[in-house]
């Protein structure tokens, strides 16, 4: 949980907020500035109705809102865009396949682009959710082909993109074989039925069964 929150919460407060006024305020015409009228600018929904359908309130809105605007002035951000962004976080390691997992986990209407609606959905979720959404939401990152199921290649494909993602700093340092360790170990404790795929209520019962996986849920809930 902690590479799918961190780096992506934690850049909101770190940032230097843009000059971009907040949406919904009276100068919500000039939320695309002199800066971005070459660019296709997204104009996000109001406020109150972002403010009903998360688990922020409009303060805590705002800020993710700079954030967002101060790394993607257009509004929209594409795959290319967000895994350089997401990249900055890993510079001794390959982010890019990770980030192309992550990317597609935000853009969950599968539009190619992700508005500041699905990042706030999506944090909303990883931030605040309860512990069966978190689940749920983590559950369909893994489902790389979103079938329903976690396969062991997908499975697989996952956790090579996080030791790519690590890099040289990857403890302790990896062998031949520690893929497929990791891959066995997750399935022999998920896949209850030994049939072979990972269902999501298999998943979820198998997480909560786990003190670490469950305390690893509550790191980032006060990180906004």
């Amino acid at each position: 949980m902690g590479a799918v929150v961190g780096t992506l919460s934690l850049q909101t407060r770190q940032r230097r907020p843009s000059r971009a006024t907040m949406f919904g305020s009276s100068n919500n015409d000039r939320v695309c500035d002199d800066l971005e009228l070459s660019v296709v600018c997204h104009r996000p929904e109001a406020l109150d109705l972002l403010e009903a359908q998360s688990n922020f309130n409009r303060k805590e809105l705002q800020v993710l809102y700079r954030g967002f605007k101060n790394e993607c002035p257009s509004g929209v951000v594409n795959e290319e865009t967000f895994k350089q962004i997401y990249s900055q976080f890993f510079p001794h390691g390959d982010a890019s396949t990770y980030a192309h997992y992550l990317f597609n986990a935000f853009d969950s209407s599968q539009s190619g682009s992700i508005k500041f609606e699905d990042f706030v959905t999506a944090l909303s979720i990883l931030l605040r959710g309860t512990t069966t959404e978190k689940l749920q939401w983590t559950f369909n990152l893994y489902d790389i082909n979103k079938d329903g199921y976690i396969n062991k290649e997908e499975m697989t494909d996952i956790v090579k993109a996080i030791y790519d993602m690590m890099g040289r700093f990857t403890y302790p340092a990896l062998k031949t074989d520690t893929t497929k360790q990791h891959v066995d170990a997750f399935f022999q404790k998920m896949d209850k039925n030994r049939d072979g795929v990972v269902t999501l209520d298999e998943f979820i019962l198998s997480c909560q069964e786990d003190e670490n996986i469950m305390r690893s849920l509550q790191l980032f809930e006060n990180v906004i």
